[in-house]
This record gives structure tokens, C-alpha cells and sequence, in this order.
């Protein structure tokens, strides 16, 4: 990939200030994944961190500055290019997070659900056929035991509803989180549950207006 700077509307990066000559630099990505800045016999110069340059490997964090005053970034120059190949790997982690929250929250619920609805179950019903046992010919023991073994089953079947209630909450409040953070990093598009690796392949955005590139060997 080749992105071309200067001053006339040509190039990839138009930097317009009367200090940057019409086509005053060019950056150029090396088969390593580096990016190379070189200088095109400009009338002011190209200055890499205040350093006078003709052909320099730079990084993010290196300062360039064309002729007097102009300054921008790799990331700048990257922008024009519509490589968004970092942001875009970013996602992954949203996406991995997303999956394994909604596994998750569903695994636990029902482990919940289940446990609030047999315990009512098992542990008062035991203790209801105890007091059913030593309740023989008292009629008082003998109602609590039918009371208990009525009851229980009755509050686990309500607190085993109430758990399963909050999945939907749960899974809504995540979804929505998902939808504002799995989005095209330059257009905002929300990209849906299609798994991130599978986007990847797709290698630049499909809207149309936008085509911002997903991966770095993406056809310009």
C-alpha cells in the first residue's frame, strides 16, 4: 500500500498548507508490516520527530512534521488509507466477551432456577414426612406436615419463576451494550452477531459509503 501526501487533491492525504508542496511525501507498507515515510524532493522538507528525513521506518509514536508547521501522525496518514485494521482487531475481544457473558448468564440462571425449585422440594419435604411420623394420632403435626409438603413445592415453583424472569433483563442489557460496541470502527455500523473472525475474512466493510479496511492486505 502506497499513500501519497502533498497539497494537491490528487494524493491520499491532502494537507493543505501553503508550507507543503503538491506532492511532498509518500508512505509506503513493507512486506514486515513496518511503514516507510519518504520524502519527494519537497521545497520544505519532511521532519520525523524534528529530524530532517529523506527516507525513514516510522511508528505511532513518532512525530512528523511537513515543512514549518504541518504535524500529523502514522495514525493520520493510516486514516486516509481507510485502514482501520487495529480498531477493527480490537473488536474481537468485544465479541469473545459478549459470547461467553450470554453463555454465562444462562448457564447460571437455570442452575438457579433449578436449585430454588427442588430444594423447596427435597429438604421440606423431608422434614414434612418427619413431622407426618411423629405427628401419628396428633392431628396439629399431622396438618404442618400437609401444610409443609403443600407449601414448599408451591414457593419453589414462585422463586424458581422469579430467577427465570431476570434472564431476559439480563440478556437484553447485554445485547444492547453489544450493539454500541460491535460496530464498524470508522462508520458505526452495528455488525450483528456474525462472529468477528468471519468478518475478517470479509477483510473491509460492505457499506458501500464506507469500505473502511478490516485487515492490512485489504484491495485498496
Amino acid at each position: 500500500m502506497i499513500i501519497t501526501i502533498g497539497k494537491a487533491n490528487d494524493n491520499d492525504y491532502v494537507a493543505d498548507d501553503s508550507q507543503v508542496s503538491r506532492h511532498h511525501a509518500r508512505l509506503v507498507s513493507e512486506p514486515d508490516g513496518n511503514w516507510l515515510l519518504e520524502d519527494l524532493e519537497s521545497t520544505n522538507g519532511t521532519f520525523v520527530n524534528e529530524a530532517q528525513v529523506v527516507r525513514k521506518r516510522i511508528s505511532k509514536s513518532d512525530r512528523i512534521r511537513l515543512g514549518e508547521r504541518y504535524t500529523l501522525t502514522l495514525s493520520d496518514l493510516l486514516k486516509a488509507g481507510n485502514d482501520y485494521s487495529e480498531e477493527f482487531a480490537q473488536l474481537k475481544v468485544v465479541y469473545d466477551h459478549y459470547i461467553q457473558e450470554k453463555v454465562r448468564i444462562q448457564s447460571s440462571n437455570q442452575f438457579k432456577t433449578r436449585l430454588m425449585q427442588s430444594l423447596p422440594f427435597a429438604l421440606p419435604g423431608v422434614i414434612g414426612v418427619v413431622v407426618g411420623f411423629l405427628g401419628k394420632g396428633n392431628s396439629t403435626l399431622l396438618i404442618l406436615s400437609l401444610l409443609i409438603t403443600i407449601v414448599a413445592p408451591t414457593v419453589g415453583i414462585y422463586l424458581g419463576a422469579k430467577q427465570a424472569s431476570k434472564i431476559p433483563m439480563l440478556l437484553q442489557a447485554l445485547a444492547n451494550q453489544f450493539k454500541i460496541d460491535y460496530v464498524c470502527p470508522k462508520c458505526g455500523t452495528f455488525l450483528g452477531e456474525i462472529p468477528w473472525e468471519s468478518l475478517l475474512n470479509r477483510k473491509k466493510c460492505p457499506i458501500s459509503s464506507c469500505q473502511a479496511k478490516w485487515a492490512k492486505d485489504a484491495d485498496k
